[in-house]
């Protein structure tokens, strides 16, 4: 293993989330972090108006593609800096992105949002992954799709989302049929990233199958394609780049490239990837049977299985999508942390958030204390953790949250431990969905920045009622880049292989109590009836309140 220098053997990871870019050094024989940096956007989430000022519609969520740029300007060279490790030693640098976050741009990777004029036009930019205002196209979709029998929606659920690259795509032809006509590619992030470290083009396979369609080699028939509008079959030739298989090479460093990040021009660069997929790598659950939930703003759970299910509600199934070898499932949650964030920045009363500052804690630590303790239903509420819609298992972005139980007694504390639980029962969902599809779920970690809250994890124990396995990381998705990177340098010969040797040790088992595992299942029950009452044809109140809603902030 000395070809590649004499000093200490690195890989590059960055992460690109929703708020921030994060870059990770690791040593290449173990995963041992060396150094990192983090980089907050400075537009952040961009909704409610671009940044000249133009007004966004509701549901809108975009993003500045120079953000990501300043991220490997900013913080690759930061992070290398902390490590303290030589430029010659680098093995490669690997790259993930939140997912379907998808840009138009022209024929040599220029975003449109950065041509002349078009700065002030919401469809020249990024789309990020909870832009949910494609909700109709989306169910156009469903609907032909279904219709037509298209065989590639059963590996979708049966449902496809607004969050995905068609949907999107359709809107912006819909919408701005100018732009549609600029835009001579139609990219995931993570892809136009790896283009502007290598200078060449290429399409992950993930990306292509979970958000793009693309299954048994094909993407969605031009037919299709003209029965949904007579032009959108134009898509095709914009999404047609090379495919690369996941712990590839896709390139080396540019010249420009080399200079932005520190790193030697030629360091290999890997094929980008999803950010909830490389975690699993990073997380060792990439045999058969492990799931892993990544808790963050969104969940993703994903795995690996020998052999394609079909699964009601999960987001893809795709071979090859998550480790070569191996049909890859992805299922999620889209609203998890952001609930938690949207009760304390909205709702939580003045002297609560004044008596977390007394204490000096977090107006969340604050929370979690005074609801630990109590007992399971003891506060009468039951939630629906639908604040950004649902993802799995309904795939429905036009549903909204629901509180129920309240009185005059009810606490902000019981509150916050109702919404706590709700995004659990979500996640039991996803779970009992798929092993009633024949996918055996034999163990479950959990990653991400929600894995330092204690009482989430005892919850999640609890309601799941089976152990918790925590990954010991800090930055899990840079670490799982890093080892793509590990891949695609050839230090390891796939992904499997470096995941087995880099990847995180478990910081902590958390394990289901009994009793308050057979008190939540009274809630669970209960909280399926809600579930199936406001999603699945009860009562379309919820639709019709966010019509009502969209009518009049258009008025």
């Amino acid at each position: 293993m000395g070809e590649f220098g004499t000093g200490r053997r690195y890989v590059v990871g960055v992460d690109f989330g929703t708020l921030s870019g994060r870059a990770l050094v690791v040593d290449v024989s173990d995963g041992a972090p060396l150094g990192e940096a983090v980089h907050p956007y400075r537009h952040g989430v961009i909704s409610g108006q671009l940044p000249d000022g133009t007004p966004l519609p509701p549901e809108w969520a975009l993003q500045d593609p120079a953000d990501h740029r300043e991220v490997l300007r900013v913080a690759v060279p930061a992070a290398l800096r902390s490590a303290g490790v030589r430029p010659q030693d680098a093995v490669g640098i690997g790259v993930d992105a939140t997912s379907c976050t998808v840009l138009p741009t022209r024929a040599d990777g220029t975003p449109l949002c950065e041509l002349p004029g078009l700065a002030g036009r919401p469809h020249a930019y990024p789309k990020l992954w909870k832009h949910h205002a494609a909700q109709k196209q989306a169910e156009r979709i469903n609907a032909l799709a279904t219709e037509r029998g298209e065989s590639w929606l059963a590996r979708y659920g049966g449902r496809v989302s607004a969050e995905w690259q068609l949907a999107k795509a359709l809107e912006l032809l819909e919408e701005d049929p100018e732009l549609f006509d600029r835009a001579e590619r139609w990219i995931e992030a993570t892809d136009w990233i790896v283009w502007q470290l290598c200078g060449r083009e290429t399409r992950n396979v993930s990306a292509a199958g979970y958000k793009g369609l693309r299954q048994d080699g094909r993407y969605p028939s031009a037919d299709f394609l003209r029965a949904l509008h007579p032009r959108l079959d134009g898509l095709l030739a914009r999404v047609d780049g090379p495919l690369a298989a996941l712990g590839t090479r896709a390139g080396g460093l540019t010249a420009e490239a080399a200079r932005r990040t520190g790193l030697p021009p030629g360091t290999p660069v890997a094929v980008g990837a999803i950010d909830a997929h490389v975690t699993a790598a990073a997380a060792r659950s990439v045999a058969p049977g492990r799931m892993l939930a990544v808790l963050g703003t969104s969940t993703c759970l994903i795995m690996n299985a020998d052999a394609y299910h079909e699964v009601p509600g999960v987001c893809g199934a795709v071979e090859g999508g998550v480790t070569t070898g191996s049909w890859g499932y992805e299922a999620g949650q889209s609203g998890v942390g952001d609930i938690f964030a949207w009760y304390v920045t909205h709702a939580l009363p003045a002297a609560y958030a004044a008596e977390a500052q007394r204490r000096g804690e977090s107006p969340y630590q604050l929370l979690d204390r005074l609801a630990a303790d109590q007992p399971v239903g003891g506060h009468g509420l039951l939630a629906l953790d639908w604040h950004s819609g649902n993802r799995s298992v309904l795939m429905d972005h036009e549903l909204s949250g629901v509180l129920l139980g309240l009185t005059l007694a009810t606490r902000p504390e019981e509150i916050w431990r109702a919404l706590l639980e709700a995004t659990a029962f979500g996640a039991r969902t996803v779970v009992e969905a798929f092993t009633a599809s024949g996918v055996a779920v034999d163990e479950l970690s959990v990653a991400g920045g929600l894995t330092d809250n204690r009482l989430l994890l005892r919850i999640y124990a609890d309601v799941l009622n089976r152990p918790l396995h925590v990954v010991d990381s800090a930055h899990p998705a840079a670490l799982g880049a890093a080892i793509h990177a590990a891949a695609a340098g050839g230090a390891y010969p796939d992904v499997s292989a470096a995941s087995a040797a880099m990847g995180a040790a478990r910081r902590e088992t958390w394990r289901p109590d009994p009793a308050r595992a057979a008190a939540y299942d009274a809630l669970y029950a209960e909280y399926r009836r809600l579930h199936d009452h406001f999603g699945r044809g009860g009562t379309d109140v919820l639709h019709r309140l966010r019509a009502i809603r969209n009518r009049a902030l258009s008025a």
